[in-house]
């Protein structure tokens, strides 16, 4: 398997990923017993022939089963928050996989990660255990070695000195945020921030109450004096991240593709610019299942570039909200 990892993290075009996706595919009807029956009951013996023809797991089934490949050991289980009982699983079986996976999209989208200095403002995610997220941003605030990188929790006095130090130095700097602290730090210590990119990690239920992204986004911007909030778009299920610039519009590293199902019809696909259910096809997540049917409602475009509009959960389509 070592040589179709090598591959997965070294495509080079759309021939490369639907080539080794198939490769996938058979290697998960073959040694994954979840996904290898639910693909009986929707293909009934027929082969797909592209990728629209493979089929996606309701990402519910990581609540309700073990979704991982046979032979695979568990190295780590990442869990969603919520309430115990209620909780996805994501049993990661190599995270060597998951650390080659963050560390070359972050590459690929913002270049080498010890030019920067690492903050982050993730209290609820830090205080509760199996955090994907955690895992990830305390790998990159190790790998910047950059003497004020750290997680700062609630302390929203000593992270404001460390930016104002970090400006005055004209240090490039990541902020890595959870929504309602970011939005609780703007309001509190609004300040000017030219050297400062921002990503937002989304909302956590609970916390506030329901705001629009782009509220949320306009506020932080006229808060911060800046252009443009990033954002990152990653789940508990997924072994990949998707990043944005601005203006809500999200691109994925080579091994990860976004499509867009069909809201009245989940095994059909709808057109670029149509709003409908998001599909996943994530290749680093080889030993869970990399075919995802997600509750997350978005739009596609031309260059595989895509926007989240909101969620759905069964019939219900509610707006865009981000829970802050």
């Amino acid at each position: 398997m070592d040589k179709i990892i090598d591959k997965i993290f070294n495509i080079k075009s759309e021939e490369d990923f639907k080539k080794i996706c198939f490769e996938i595919f058979k290697y998960q009807v073959k040694y994954n017993p979840i996904y290898s029956a639910y693909c009986e009951i929707i293909l009934k013996g027929k082969n797909p022939n592209k990728l629209t023809d493979i089929p996606f797991l309701p990402i519910s089934f990581f609540k309700e089963e073990q979704i991982i490949c046979q032979g695979q050991k568990i190295e780590e289980i990442f869990l969603s928050s919520g309430t115990t009982g209620n909780q996805s699983k994501h049993l990661v079986s190599d995270l060597s996989i998951y650390k080659k996976s963050f560390r070359k999209s972050f590459e690929l989208f913002y270049g080498d990660i010890t030019d920067y200095c690492i903050l982050s403002l993730l209290p609820n995610y830090r205080e509760r255990e199996g955090s994907s997220l955690i895992y990830m941003v305390d790998d990159f605030i190790k790998n910047s070695k950059h003497p004020d990188s750290g997680f700062y929790l609630n302390d929203h006095k000593k992270i404001t000195q460390t930016l104002i130090e970090l400006e005055n130095k004209n240090q490039k700097t990541i902020l890595f945020g959870v929504s309602y602290a970011l939005l609780d730090l703007a309001n509190k210590y609004p300040q000017k921030l030219s050297n400062t990119i921002i990503i937002e990690t989304g909302g956590t239920k609970g916390n506030r109450k329901e705001i629009l992204k782009e509220e949320l986004h306009e506020s932080l911007k006229s808060c911060f004096k800046t252009k443009t909030i990033h954002s990152e778009y990653g789940m508990t299920e997924l072994l990949s991240q998707s990043y944005s610039k601005g203006n809500g519009i999200f691109k994925s590293p080579p091994w990860k593709k976004v499509l867009i199902r069909d809201i009245n019809d989940p095994l059909s696909f709808v057109d670029n610019n149509t709003t409908g259910g998001i599909n996943i096809i994530d290749l680093s997540n080889i030993y869970s299942c990399p075919f995802i049917a997600t509750q997350d409602l978005g739009k596609k475009y031309n260059n595989d570039s895509f926007s989240i509009i909101g969620r759905y959960d069964n019939s219900d389509v509610r707006g865009c909200n981000l829970l802050v």
